[in-house]
């Protein structure tokens, strides 16, 4: 029933904004006669001379990349029809982020030998608005957008991404899809089967009438996973995008998302267990649930061909529920007396946000300059219920710990690009401004100490240097130094656990960057871009014993590699035939990562970071015919590595290598002048490797063996 209910209540929310849209558009088409005359929007990326994916532009709206180390990704054109959001796969070409591979519909993302556990040293965001529970008190993102509704990724490297937010992974940017513009109606469907009763939907419908674009879809993906109990999952998800005057210099983007998601959580193995039977469960009772309702508007104004304005209003609520039951120590089943209860966790986030950015280009010594500078206002309530049941499968249970979580957030930022000739400079300043108070109401744990009341403010002045030097069209040299920080989270600030502390001395994380490389499109058929890189973070946060204190200083350098080359194309550029245009773009392509990472002073001095294997590789192979065909094959090999920062041995994880193929075949090319039909599927995993990807506190959670899924899309209009 609640299942149900989830269903009509989505499927009524966008019924209702496609019918309001509709006859507002309706409206808008019988008043388009007396209207007056609209101005023609100019466009609004400004590319740079010879720009050319898989980088950005040194300049696209409101936003400059010159000087930084960027990667996009544009789905459609990069990968065959993905299923399940496989990240593996989808961000096979970008260099650096390191995919802590699970079976449930979660995602977390390691960064240079940052934790990659929800992203929580990654500026997540969709459509420039950031999407983690909290910036920075529970800076975690259970939620990411379905892929299925996703245009491109962006990345933008380390400190490169200081006008995005502080944190020191840099920043991740899903761009979702726009109302279509050439179609008043077309409707798209994709269904998908796969192993273990794996089943996905997603519908969508999108054009544009009159001054009105709208984008709406819906998605439920459901599967029983591969381990022998409580590795079910459900997803069911829903967007609704409307654009207004988007050919005009003033264009309004409304939208509105919901995502309800659970999943059982199984339990982690042994080495052992892992390696004897990677399907055997330890846990069969542990769930977990999410919900998230947002909404917003976004705001494009031209006032001119060198004055642009964005502003972002955001906000909604996002709710953390688990229950997990005692007893239960690492990789093993729970026992004893307390495997009768269970705990009971509940965290709500009501948040709401502000950003506007404006962009001026001027004149100066007769050169082109550009200016963009902003703020980001964001306020956070985040209430915490902790409650124990009276045995493991209890939804409720008596309320143990009640707290009390605030948060607010302003900066100020301001970068200039400076063109001198062929050389391009970019220095940039953020100045952050976070105030934090908890206040414990209730924790039946603490019976020698008093409940916290804590408000802490932070003040941090950041700076950030862009350069890049244009040598010729084929090469471009770049540099960038930038400085993050990591605020205390909400459990570092108030700990949770019995009998913690905080060190009285405690100080925020500090962190510099520096990356320099070599990138360009030497020919039509080839791009790459090379670099190397140092990350140093200094006075990070952990728990020693029972004491929360900064516990060290890390030091990583390495190399990271992009390349790609359609061969089919260096063949007819230098033989002079058209051989392409019959057999189609046969192009392999490299994303490496090479990396020494180390602690230099604290507890863990001596020792290897977590996640921060020696090397990550992805290299394969993309084959493309005449737009009907598209095949992909990847292989993926990461170097053994450890989940913890600690390097304690049942945390290794040892290297592996993983390898996918995927296939999409368009059967019918606008049939009848509006309709498509393309089959598509994939086999991961294809040898079956025995391997895991990620380590928790209750053991090695197994990553998926061989598997298998098939679908149909259909397209109209």
């Amino acid at each position: 029933m609640e299942k149900q209910r989830k269903k009509q209540g989505l499927a009524f929310v966008l019924a209702l904004g496609v019918l309001c849209l509709t006859e507002a558009a309706f409206a808008a088409e019988t008043a388009k006669s007396t209207a007056a005359p609209t101005k023609t929007m100019p466009v609004v990326e400004v590319k740079a001379k010879g720009e050319t994916p898989p980088f950005l532009s040194d300049v696209s709206g409101t936003k400059i990349y010159a000087g930084k180390k960027t990667s996009v990704t544009v789905l459609k054109e990069d990968a065959p029809a993905l299923s399940n959001n496989n990240y593996r796969q989808a961000l096979a070409k970008v260099p650096g982020l390191l995919v802590s591979e699970e079976t449930t519909p979660l995602v977390s993302l390691g960064y240079r030998g940052l934790d990659p556990h929800r992203g929580q040293f990654i500026q997540i965001m969709k459509d420039g608005i950031p999407i983690h529970a909290d910036m920075f008190g529970y800076p975690e993102a259970y939620y990411t957008p379905i892929l299925q509704s996703v245009d491109k990724i962006e990345f933008i490297r380390g400190g490169a991404g200081l006008m995005y937010g502080p944190q020191p992974g840099g920043a991740l940017n899903y761009v979702t899809k726009m109302p279509r513009l050439d179609t008043k109606f077309s409707a798209y469907s994709e269904n998908i089967f796969g192993s273990d009763q794996y089943f996905s939907t997603y519908e969508a419908l999108s054009g544009t009438v009159g001054p009105a674009g709208y984008h709406a879809y819906i998605h439920e993906r459901e599967g029983n996973g591969f381990r022998q109990a409580n590795s079910d999952y459900e997803v069911i998800s829903s967007g609704l995008k409307v654009a207004l005057f988007q050919n005009t210099d003033t264009r309004l983007t409304f939208f509105y998302d919901e995502y309800h998601e659970k999943h059982g959580e199984p339990g982690g193995l042994t080495r052992a267990a892992a390696d004897s039977d990677r399907t055997s469960v330890t846990r069969f009772n542990d769930r977990f649930r999410l919900e998230r309702y947002y909404g917003g508007l976004i705001l494009e104004k031209e006032f001119s061909d060198t004055t642009q304005l964005d502003a972002r209003v955001y906000g909604g609520h996002y709710r953390r529920w688990s229950k997990r039951q005692r007893g239960g120590g690492f990789g093993t089943l729970p026992t004893g007396a307390t495997s009768n209860s269970n705990d009971i966790e509940e965290q709500d986030f009501y948040n709401l946000g502000f950003e506007p950015r404006l962009r001026h280009d001027y004149e100066l010594f007769g050169e082109t300059h550009t200016l963009t500078a902003g703020t980001h206002t964001f306020f956070s309530h985040a209430p915490r219920v902790d409650e124990r049941g009276a045995s493991p499968t209890a939804e409720t249970g008596d309320v143990r710990k009640v707290a009390e979580r605030d948060s607010a957030y302003f900066s100020v930022f301001l970068e200039n690009l400076f063109r001198l000739g062929k050389l391009k400079v970019t220095p940039g300043v953020r100045l952050e401004h976070f105030w934090q108070s908890i206040e414990e109401k209730v924790n039946l744990d603490k019976t020698t100490v008093p409940l916290a009341d804590e408000s802490t403010f932070d003040f941090v002045p950041l700076f950030g240097l862009g350069v890049a030097y244009e040598v010729s069209k084929a090469l471009e040299v770049y540099t960038n130094f930038s400085q993050a920080y990591r605020p205390k989270i909400f459990t570092q600030a108030v700990p949770n656990g019995t009998n913690q502390t905080v060190n009285s001395d405690l100080e925020e994380g500090k962190s510099w960057q520096y990356d320099a490389g070599l990138r360009g499109q030497p020919l039509p058929f080839v791009n790459y871009d090379m670099s190397y890189f140092i990350l140093n973070f200094d006075d990070q946060i952990g728990t020693v014993g029972s004491s929360v204190e900064n516990v060290g200083d890390m030091r990583t350098h390495g190399l990271e590699f992009a390349w790609e080359a359609d061969v089919i194309g260096a063949y007819d550029f230098f033989a002079g035939t058209e051989h392409g245009q019959t057999l189609g773009a046969l192009a392999p392509f490299m994303a490496m990562t090479f990396m020494d990472a180390e602690f230099n002073a604290g507890p863990n001095e001596g020792r290897q970071p977590q996640y921060a294997p020696k090397y990550n590789v992805r290299f394969g192979l993309n084959y493309k015919w005449r737009d009907r065909v598209h095949v992909n094959f990847l292989g993926t090999f990461l170097g053994r590595h450890f989940a913890d920062d600690a390097s304690t041995p049942n945390r290794e994880i040892p290297s592996y290598k993983v390898w996918d193929l995927t296939a999409e075949i368009n059967l019918l090319k606008n049939a009848f002048d509006t309709f498509d039909l393309s089959i598509f599927g994939g086999i991961n995993n294809i040898f079956d490797e025995k391997y895991f990807a990620r380590v928790r506190s209750d053991g090695i959670d197994p990553a998926y063996g061989r598997n298998v899924y098939g679908g149909v899309k259909v397209a109209l209009g």
